[in-house]
């Protein structure tokens, strides 16, 4: 991580996510790993605050994401939220949220800052999303928790000349806002048919705790992480009141299925790469393997640690042949979301969707915002877009008058949306004055 004199272009400081001979952590990067190892980068986005002078920076999982037998140890500050002096580079404190990385649950968004009313207290706070759908808190200014951090046995056992570690942080508040590990007490019930036919599928695999290491192709079953590399929490990240203290998390349920293999080696000296890299499950019949929500909005009192609310986020397949006869409410579609919290509203984007499970799963549901009563959850209704959003939402004032944007299309082809030209879609409040 680099920072740089915007006058002279020069360097004003350097720290060393990967830390160099005689530099903090440099112990937990064993047998030279410290050296060749990379990633461990900063790739998504810093949060400033200017007052306390100080950046945090959501640091990412070294290479290779699934196997990390060339980097045995705890691998500081990979994964973990460290909080810098702006002017100097030093480092004022750090919590590693996952020890030696074995699932792609790099820090994938900004860390939110709020002050606090706690009783007659004003706490100055920054929240952590995460992919594994845990919110970590802490006193911004000296990294103390919240609430106690306790770290917890996970299962150790690994591929080949890996060693995972045997414990990993569980925050006593707030509680996971999303599905954390995959039992038979998770998968779909909706009919006993349907209870049935996913009971058949799920045989197939290993229906795993959180924090299972992958394991080879052939070794048993493969086994199901829960949440996925996307999450959980991605790159969108989460809304903040701060009025109320409630911040907004979107996330996401979409099991997948993990395995090693040894490379080519032509092209790889790495004992192991992915061999299964992430691929999602189906469900009987086409539907999700487990219980909705598929994609849910949690709103998080962060004087308390409670959850206020969870609301699912989209229709999902209520539509779908198997389920048209159940009186069923908004079920949540997979996929990321991005917040936007005003006075008035919460706004989150929602891409097109296909709510029958037809073949080709084309949309049948237009990509839009969807506008969130921000006190109770109650979804209020969409405003249309053009294509599926690509962007977190902005508000901005011009003139007195207030306006939302957001980008569309543009990226890969996806169900309703990318693979299409990138725009932007700016909407104008018809009444004036900022809300």
């Amino acid at each position: 991580m680099r920072a740089y004199h915007v006058e002279s272009g020069e360097v004003a400081w350097v720290f060393h996510t990967i830390p160099q001979p005689g530099e903090e952590g440099h112990d937990t990067w064993e047998e030279g790993s410290w050296e060749y190892t990379g990633g461990t980068n900063v790739w998504s986005m810093i949060t400033v605050d200017e007052k306390l002078g100080l950046a945090y920076l959501p640091i990412s999982t070294p290479t290779n994401d699934l196997y990390g037998g060339h980097r045995l140890g705890d691998n500081l500050f990979a994964e973990s939220l460290v909080a810098v002096d702006c002017e100097t580079g030093e480092k004022r404190w750090h919590f590693q949220m996952v020890h030696h990385g074995l699932w792609d649950y790099d820090l994938p968004t900004a860390p939110t800052r709020i002050d606090l009313k706690v009783g007659d207290k004003l706490v100055k706070a920054v929240a952590q999303p995460t992919k594994q759908a845990f919110l970590f808190v802490f006193d911004a200014e000296t990294g103390e928790p919240l609430w106690p951090i306790e770290e917890k046995p996970v299962p150790t056992e690994t591929a080949p000349g890996d060693r995972a570690s045997p414990t990993q942080p569980f925050p006593t508040k707030p509680a996971a806002y999303d599905r954390q590990g995959i039992s038979e007490d998770d998968l779909i019930d909706f009919s006993p048919e349907l209870r049935r036919e996913a009971l058949e599928i799920a045989a197939d695999y290993e229906l795993a705790p959180l924090y299972t290491p992958p394991r080879l192709e052939g070794d048993g079953k493969p086994t199901i992480q829960l949440p996925a590399d996307g999450g959980g929490t991605n790159w969108t990240g989460a809304a903040v009141d701060p009025e109320s203290g409630l911040i907004y998390v979107p996330s996401h349920t979409r099991p997948v299925t993990v395995s090693l293999t040894t490379p080519d080696p032509n092209r790889s000296n790495m004992r192991y790469t992915p061999r299964r890299w992430f691929d999602g499950i189906r469900g009987p019949r086409g539907l999700p393997l487990v219980k909705p929500p598929y994609s849910r909005i949690t709103a998080i009192d962060l004087a308390t640690g409670e959850h206020a609310w969870v609301a699912a986020h989209g229709e999902g397949p209520r539509q779908h042949p198997a389920l048209r006869e159940f009186d069923l409410g908004r079920l949540g579609t997979v996929g990321r979301a991005a917040p936007l919290v005003t006075r008035t509203l919460l706004f989150v984007t929602q891409r097109a969707e296909n709510t029958t499970g037809g073949s080709p799963r084309a949309p049948d549901r237009p990509p839009e915002i969807s506008v969130y009563d921000k006190k109770s959850g109650a979804y209020l209704g969409g405003i249309e877009l053009p294509d599926s959003p690509n962007s977190n939402l902005i508000t901005y004032q011009v003139d007195g008058r207030q306006y939302l944007a957001v980008s569309v299309g543009g990226g890969r082809p996806m169900i309703g949306g990318g693979g299409t030209p990138a725009r932007v879609v700016a909407l104008a409040l018809r009444s004036s004055g900022a809300s």
